[in-house]
């Protein structure tokens, strides 16, 4: 067309630009629908990668399936959008598991669940930081899994640790002390198998072998038979098992064939197990027979109506393909976790977008396609979501602590019995072992004590009910080597017969006593330790156990610090300690032998408080009785008279005054108990033989520099010179009863230090000897076998019941009750009586007399005060203060006259006026001339 005007070229034109604009128009909006369709997607894309030949694979497919249909079922869950789980068989391998992982990254996947193993979660747990997509496993449960080392990787079920714990648990429930570990060689097994490592040491128990198999599902007859060969060989009976399913129930089936699933074995079976019992009841016969009577585990999860609404769809969603167990249940909540986490995300503000990293795409020379990866750029958005899930599911309620754990952990722990299962009890990390749900308790304050943890019944291997002992002496054809001390002394405890190989003694007779007892045969032999010259030493004898030499040691061997650290003892069999021996002489009565019970001091004191309390009694007697009254010579006689006379409670004396009663009753209790205390002393020093020694115990060796004899190969030399720090060179080693008898006659050593065995035996035979003061130590004598063996307790029970029903006392009377020397005591073993012994009573009675003459003078004072001032003759200025005294003492020296009749106050009026005549000092008898002329005057 050709323009012929302008006019027709603006037209043109206007037209042209109107077009260009409603062109980039369209353009912009279809570039922005794009966008926004890119960055909210229709459909919401999760990978699953898994081995689906498994047991746990092929319910996680069911579970996953259909909690996808029940999401996209209800459009609120995800605003409209679609959740789509893609699915790749891993099938055992790791290389296919990370090309499956490779291959969701290439396709936008926001996460992934899975994968099964814990080998492989390490190597897609890397992938899964680099690209920032969440990596969430219900199956790769290894505690090493660190949330510091794989932030984006999230177990939604207990890790092993907590298993692990439930096992030990169990076994310090029952009592055993050493389990054997079976597992598989791969990550998740083995890691599991050194956590319970760490929580048997806990509790004082350990593992005494792992048994490593080929990981699944590598496993052959062969590898499983090598191993159970070794186990029947060796002590444990306690066999726990971790490892996946296929692995497991081949181990039990050779078991089975080599009779360890009979009387005695105890097997406890990681929840791969369980998976088993729930996912094929009924099961098998073969399969049922051979785990006949095993414990296992299974994850907890709580009863409610969500959870048997969707267990009773069970066989129409899996078609009758596969048995329901609880990680169907971890699967489905898994699922329902993502899609939760990704409404917050979106509904927040997030975005779901992909791109590449520059890292990648930067790698040259590569063949491998690495820029098609995508990173996840709201995944650590989506990561937070997760973790902050707090929701009710299938499993309970589902939240995660602070280290990214579920909370509230917990096991059923299940009996394999006939051809399916039995609950015994429950297991939770709030209160340990229980018989009643976990969520009952949850409301309650968490109480772990031994008390408080409770299983059922248990069917054990064999159909045995009673709790298995644990272990056997171990199926090697030899029997166990027991040392024995070859010694020269004292044999009486332990003796070889000459030319035999019979042992005999004391100690042999209760280790053969207590064999007896035990509910087991104890193959064993005697080995002699010494060359027969000289005693052995016992920590040498008792170190051969730690090193292998010997099984046990019998013998009189002594529980001490040093030998608790490398053996464990049995209870003691009989009491010990360390006593000094010293020689004695025989002290003769003299004529100061009543003065005896009481020391000098003591003596003194209540010589003095007779005279106290008489002179106490006095004051207070002395106005108002008669009998207290005199002449100065005849009260001073009365004084002491009185008070003596009180020690056989023969005093004349009456006392008028309540203070001066209160005083006398105080102080004649006092008296009867310093009586009854001369009398028993007294009779003891007149009636038993008394002996007499310089050395009056373990303190005044430690004080002198005296030398002291010891028996040879005895924990005595060392206790001596580490714990009391006396000088080696004043200890003499001696080696027999004859030694000691010679070295403490000659003076070579000033005592003799042994235990109390050894001392009764000697002192039998050696009269002219004693024992100085008591027992300084107090130990006892046990048989020693290696650390933590059964052994030592089981002869403990044995022991204790040879002392409750006499055996072990009959036993200690055929060999060790030989005719002693009659009773001695030393002039120590009853002590006089000193001051200390009585000074409570003699404060209490100082006491009483000081209030008494507090209130009296107090009382004559305030009498005093209230006398007219004619009467006290102080009206002159010139009065001087010793006047004034004076005349008090002689107002506290006036006789009160009792009220009485007026005859009778006539008769003794008459009768004294002599005495207030000739008696009264001038002051008193002008006094009495100023009354009568005033009387007359009236």
């Amino acid at each position: 067309m050709i323009i012929k005007t302008y006019g027709e070229w603006l037209v043109l034109s206007f037209i042209a630009t109107m077009n260009l604009v409603l062109l980039l128009s369209t353009f912009s909006l279809f570039i922005g629908v794009l966008s926004e369709e890119g960055l909210n997607p229709a459909i919401v894309n999760v990978g699953a990668i898994f081995s689906f030949n498994t047991i746990n694979g092929k319910v996680a497919k069911v579970a996953m399936k259909a909690a996808e249909d029940d999401i996209n079922s209800d459009p609120s869950v995800l605003g409209g959008r679609k959740l789509s789980i893609q699915l790749h068989d891993s099938n055992f391998s790791s290389f296919l598991g990370i090309l499956g992982a490779l291959l969701f990254m290439e396709t936008d996947t926001v996460a992934i669940i899975g994968p099964q193993s814990s080998e492989m979660a390490h190597v897609l747990s890397n992938l899964a930081n680099e690209l920032q997509v969440p990596l969430l496993s219900f199956t790769a449960l290894d505690p090493s899994l660190s949330p510091l080392q794989y932030p984006f990787f999230v177990q939604t079920a207990p890790n092993d640790e907590f298993q692990m714990t439930a096992i030990a648990e169990m076994v310090s429930y029952f009592s055993w002390s050493e389990v054997i570990a079976i597992f598989s060689d791969d990550d998740q097994s083995r890691n599991g198998i050194i956590t319970l490592g760490d929580k048997l040491a806990d509790r004082r128990c350990r593992i005494s072998y792992k048994a490593a198999l080929p990981p699944e599902p590598s496993a052959k007859r062969g590898d499983v038979l090598r191993e159970l060969n070794k186990i029947q060989m060796m002590e444990s009976r306690i066999i726990v098992l971790h490892s996946f399913s296929r692995t497991g129930l081949l181990v039990f089936e050779v078991a089975k064939s080599l009779g360890m699933m009979g009387k005695g074995y105890v097997w406890i079976a990681s929840t791969s197990l369980s998976t088993v019992l729930d996912s094929f009841y009924p099961l098998k016969p073969e399969i049922a027979n051979s785990i006949q009577g095993a414990l296992t585990l299974r994850p907890h999860t709580p009863d409610s109506k969500r959870k048997r609404d969707f267990m009773s769809r069970w066989n129409q969603l899996s078609n009758g393909s596969i048995g329901f167990n609880p990680y169907g249940l971890y699967a489905y909540d898994t699922v329902w976790m993502i899609a939760r986490a990704v409404r917050l995300l979106l509904d927040q503000g997030g975005k779901i977008s992909f791109s590449n990293d520059t890292r990648l795409g930067g790698i040259s020379g590569s063949t491998l396609n690495l820029s098609a990866l995508n990173a996840f750029d709201g995944g650590k958005q989506l990561l937070s979501k997760i973790l902050e899930t707090n929701m009710t599911g299938l499993t309970g309620h589902v939240q995660f602590n602070q280290d990214r754990s579920r909370i509230n952990p917990s096991y059923d722990i299940i009996n394999a019995v006939g051809n399916g299962q039995r609950l015994v009890g429950y297991w939770s990390n709030h209160t340990g072992l229980s018989i009643v749900p976990p969520e009952t308790l949850y409301s309650e304050k968490p109480n772990r004590s031994s008390s408080n943890q409770h299983l059922d019944k248990v069917v054990w291997p064999g159909g045995e009910t009673a709790r298995p002992r644990g272990w056997v002496f171990p199926n090697n054809g030899r029997e166990l080597r027991i040392g024995i001390p070859r010694r020269v002394s004292y044999q009486d405890f332990v003796l070889l017969v000459n030319g035999t190989d019979k042992v005999q003694g004391y100690c042999i007779d209760v280790f053969l006593a207590a064999i007896k007892l035990l509910p087991y045969a104890f193959p064993y032999r005697f080995i002699p330790f010494g060359d027969g010259h000289k005693n052995p030493s016992y920590y040498e004898l008792v170190n051969k156990i730690k090193s292998g030499v010997f099984d046990g040691v019998v013998g009189d061997i002594a529980i001490v610090t040093n030998r608790t650290r490398i053996v464990d003892f049995t209870l003691p069999y009989i009491e010990s300690g360390l006593v000094v021996v010293a020689p004695v002489k025989k002290i003769s009565s003299s004529a100061w032998s009543f003065a005896r019970p009481f020391t000098p001091l003591m003596w003194a004191v209540t010589a003095a408080f007779f005279l106290i309390v008489g002179s106490v009694v006095w004051i207070l007697e002395h106005r108002r009785n008669d009998e207290f009254r005199g002449p100065p010579k005849q009260q001073f006689v009365t004084i002491l008279w009185f008070s003596f006379s009180t020690m056989f409670f023969s005093h004349r004396e009456n006392t008028v005054s309540s203070l001066g009663r209160l005083v006398l009753i105080i102080w004649l209790f006092v008296v009867l108990i310093i009586n009854s205390s001369y009398t028993a002393s007294l009779t003891s020093f007149l009636t038993v033989q008394q002996l007499s020694s310089p050395i009056k115990g373990i303190d005044t060796l430690i004080g002198s520099n005296e030398r002291i004899g010891f028996q040879v190969g005895s924990f005595t030399e060392g206790y001596l010179m580490e714990e009391l720090n006396i000088p080696k060179s004043r200890l003499v080693p001696l080696g027999s009863p004859e030694e000691y008898a010679l070295a403490l006659e000659r003076r070579n050593v000033a005592a003799v230090i042994d235990e109390r065995p050894y001392v009764d035996l000697f002192l039998s035979e050696h009269c002219e000897f004693s024992v100085r003061g008591q027992e300084f130590t107090k130990s006892g004598w046990g048989f020693a076998f290696p650390r933590d063996s059964p052994l030592a307790i089981d002869m403990s029970t044995a022991i204790l019941s040879l002392s409750e029903n006499g055996e072990l006392q009959k036993i200690h009377d055929r060999w060790l009750s030989k005719s002693a020397c009659s009773s001695e005591n030393s002039e120590d073993d009853i002590e006089q009586l000193d001051l200390k012994s009585f000074w409570g009573l003699f404060v209490i009675c100082g006491i009483a007399c000081m209030l008494a003459l507090l209130v009296y003078f107090w009382l004559m004072f305030r009498k005093f005060s209230l006398l007219p001032p004619e009467e006290l003759d102080t009206t002159s200025p010139s009065t001087s203060r010793s006047t004034r005294l004076q005349t008090f003492l002689s107002f506290v020296d006036e006789k009160v006259e009792k009220p009485k009749s007026s005859s009778k106050r006539k008769r003794e009026s008459m009768s004294r006026i002599g005495y207030h005549i000739n008696d009264e000092s001038p002051h008193r008898s002008g006094r009495m001339d100023r009354n009568m002329s005033q009387n007359g005057d009236s």
